[in-house]
């Protein structure tokens, strides 16, 4: 990514306040600047909500809109990928709203170059970000159920008539406990935690997961380490020459079905099979794709095997995906007896002041420019309609993503 447009484009965003601000008043608050913060943001102010942060909006105190992120700077998760991953391995990301990404250099890593990216975007649409901000709890301000929502936050307290939350996933990584996890004397690590192959070189390492970030790592690690691959079910490749398109709009509408019926979900990647990209096609030339059923225990100097047997390793790297970061919506009660969140659209069906964006079937990237636009509009319409009757959802999950695939 190179050129003028992209001068200094890591500053802070024009328009963002420093993290000294101590709470205020908005008509909508975004919980998250990543993708999906940064695509509700941009419509947020395209149907004419203004900045929360320089005043009320005009002089009938009209709409206005904050985005309070956790992180230092612009590019939330993609910040914190590890350092070898490239441009040309994550498949690209779908476009912000209206902004085209310029050429990319495939081999410079994501972690530098998306930010970057978002960053310019930030700059273009001079959105009220209010950053680093951790957001602790949200709750109802009263019982009444078109009162105001309390949002706490390490920049004060803010109450607002609603609330986008696009906390994303990368902050609760799943750690699956095995027996005699606690007695292994190697090195442990999470995707969470992975940096490069480096320090994990001449060495015996297990890489458990059969998703697309396990067999990023492991295609990476076994170029200098010994490798053995450990997953729950016999991993699924797609054929050369497969419809993403169609293949995307397959995985979307599982998810769309889990959430609308309040099942629990899992990442969207869950739901997909493998691809045979040119990192996976080399992985299997070099006979590195030997997938194993899971190891039954952990013991202090390796792993014992599903048929009994030992395999001595140094090192574990647990690939296994994240959940999303939502424990700060604890006290609002969203959580049904499934354990799921039942929703329309991006709105939380037992709580309409909610919405839900780059969660369940809007974690691609597509899908979360496409939730952030639905969440506004879903807002709006449920607004006009609120003097009409009962408030509405904001119509089909599976229709408001649908078209989107699953991205690194």
């Amino acid at each position: 990514m190179t050129g003028p447009m992209y001068a200094d484009a890591l500053a802070p965003a024009r328009g963002a306040a420093g993290p000294e601000r101590v709470g205020g008043r908005a008509t909508v608050v975004v919980i998250g600047g990543g993708q999906s913060g940064l695509s509700a943001g941009y419509h947020l102010k395209r149907r004419g909500f203004t900045n929360a942060l320089t005043g009320p909006g005009g002089p009938d105190g009209g709409r206005t809109f904050v985005v309070l992120d956790a992180e230092p700077a612009a590019g939330g998760a993609w910040r914190h990928r590890w350092e070898s991953l490239r441009m040309a391995t994550v498949n690209g990301i779908f476009d912000l709203p209206d902004f085209p990404q310029p050429p990319v250099d495939p081999d410079e890593p994501s972690r530098t170059a998306l930010p970057r990216y978002f960053a310019a975007f930030e700059q273009a649409t001079d959105l009220p970000i209010l950053r680093p901000v951790t957001v602790t709890a949200v709750r109802r301000a009263d019982a009444r159920p078109d009162g105001e929502l309390v949002v706490d936050s390490s920049a004060g307290r803010w109450t607002a008539r609603a609330v986008i939350n696009a906390t994303g996933t990368w902050t609760n990584p799943v750690r699956p406990h095995y027996p005699g996890q606690e007695s292994f004397t190697g090195i442990q690590l999470h995707t969470h935690d992975y940096v490069s192959a480096d320090r994990l070189a001449g060495l015996r390492v297990a890489i458990v997961g059969g998703g697309v970030s396990a067999l990023q790592q492991l295609a990476e690690i076994s170029r200098v380490a010994t490798t053995f691959w450990y997953t729950r079910r016999e991993p699924v490749f797609l054929d050369v020459g497969f419809d993403r398109e169609v293949v995307g709009r397959e995985i979307v509408a599982k998810v769309a079905a889990d959430v609308e019926a309040g099942r629990p979900t899992g990442s969207v990647a869950s739901y997909t099979a493998l691809a045979w990209t040119p990192y996976a096609l080399a992985a299997k030339e070099r006979g590195v794709l030997e997938r194993r059923p899971m190891f039954t225990a952990i013991e202090p100097n390796g792993v014992r095997e599903a048929d009994g047997s030992f395999t001595p390793v140094d090192a574990i790297v647990w690939a296994t995906g994240f959940k999303a970061a939502l424990a700060h919506l604890e006290p609002l009660g969203l959580r049904n007896e499934l354990g799921g969140i039942t929703m329309r659209g991006t709105q939380v069906v037992g709580e309409p002041r909610v919405h839900l964006v780059g969660f369940g079937p809007s974690q691609s990237t597509v899908g979360s420019n496409r939730a952030g636009r639905e969440a506004v509009n879903g807002l709006l319409r449920q607004w006009n309609a609120a003097s009409n009757g009962p408030l509405s959802g904001s119509g089909s999950a599976a229709s408001a993503y649908a078209g989107g695939t699953s991205k690194t």
